[in-house]
């Protein structure tokens, strides 16, 4: 009986074997029937030569495959790289731009609450140029010592302990006054105080810039600016410092067109002071004068004069002296009053006749 089971049990294994597997197994030559007149051994290398070749030709064909495929993998794996290098070269642009860009909320801080408050300044009327300029006049004689002594400082902790006692201070009439207070320190040739002064100038601009961008106002925001520059990384210190520079050479070169400016008036006023009767520059009238005639003038010599005249042709020779009367190079002895013709006529003539007194002589 267990016999017979066991029979059982194992038909009906075999019965869910699946023999397709087998199917495609090529049959061993050596088990295959040849004809009689077959060479036999010759059939079985030529078979087995055929399946050896086969089974290269498939070898060749995966061989080949798999280079195909890794030439590709690796193309792949190599613009994916490259891709990699580009990516990393504009993230590391990006971040060197982002650490130039002006202050804003994102680059200052980081949310440390679920809510925050801020003292939004509230938006203001636009003020005309008169209300501006009153206003700055006012805040200056109010707080003019303060604001000279805040553009002394140089640390950074005194520049923050003196605005936080005196914060009213932080606001763009000091930053005014302070770029005008350079302007003259620099046209007075103070340059090293120009420069400590324009230190703190640049200070004040950046804390309002900064309150610009954030939206409040500046007195509540000047000691993140503190904050953030003495911890600022190199990039963003010499971003500072090349500000600083630039506004050097702005203040300089306002300083230069001030100077050339004041000394044009200053000229101006001198050549007024200098204008003779009729309204003309002396010195001017001089250098237009012939060599001999500035010659006579230089040496303070009348008889000279009267000869060089007496050479010249009488019209051109009233000319000249007509415009010497009127600059005050000559002063006339005529006492004709009939006009300019006749006094012009009269000196000529005065010059003529002293001449020929000369001669008789």
């Amino acid at each position: 009986m267990l016999f017979g089971f066991k029979i059982r049990v194992l038909a009906g294994i075999m019965s869910r074997i699946d023999y397709s597997v087998w199917d495609h197994i090529e049959v061993s030559d050596d088990e295959d029937d040849t004809h009689p007149n077959i060479d036999t051994p010759s059939l079985f290398r030529w078979r087995h030569q055929a399946r050896v070749e086969r089974m290269e030709e498939f070898e060749k064909k995966e061989t080949d495959d798999a280079k195909a495929e890794l030439s590709k993998a690796q193309a792949e794996e190599k613009k994916l790289k490259k891709e990699e290098r580009e990516w990393a070269k504009k993230m590391d642009d990006h971040n060197r731009e982002e650490k130039k860009m002006p202050w804003n909320v994102d680059t200052l801080s980081k949310d440390g609450f679920s809510k925050s408050i801020v003292n939004v300044k509230p938006e203001s009327n636009e003020e005309t140029e008169e209300e501006k300029e009153q206003k700055h006049k006012t805040f200056v004689e109010k707080y003019e010592t303060q604001i000279k002594h805040f553009g002394m400082l140089r640390r950074w902790d005194d520049s923050q302990k003196y605005l936080s006692d005196n914060p009213h201070l932080v606001c763009e009439e000091t930053a005014n006054y302070l770029v005008i207070m350079c302007i003259d320190l620099e046209v007075e040739e103070k340059h090293a105080l120009m420069e400590q002064v324009a230190h703190q100038t640049i200070v004040m601009q950046f804390i309002l810039e900064l309150a610009k961008s954030l939206k409040v106002d500046p007195r509540g925001c000047f000691r993140q600016f503190f904050a953030k520059i003495k911890t600022a990384d190199q990039q963003y210190q010499e971003a500072f410092n090349d500000e600083l520079e630039s506004f050097k050479e702005r203040v300089r070169s306002r300083a230069k067109i001030r100077i050339e400016k004041a000394m044009k008036e200053y000229e101006e006023e001198e050549r007024q002071k200098r204008l003779g009767p009729g309204g003309l520059d002396p010195v001017e009238v001089y250098e237009s004068l012939p060599l001999e005639m500035q010659k006579c003038f230089d040496e303070k010599d009348i008889q000279m004069l009267q000869e060089v005249i007496s050479k010249m042709d009488p019209t051109e020779a009233k000319a000249h002296m007509k415009r010497c009367i009127d600059s005050g190079l000559w002063v006339p002895n005529s006492k004709t009053d009939d006009g300019d013709e006749k006094e012009e006529d009269a000196t000529y003539e005065e010059v003529k006749q002293e001449q020929e007194e000369t001669k008789k002589e």
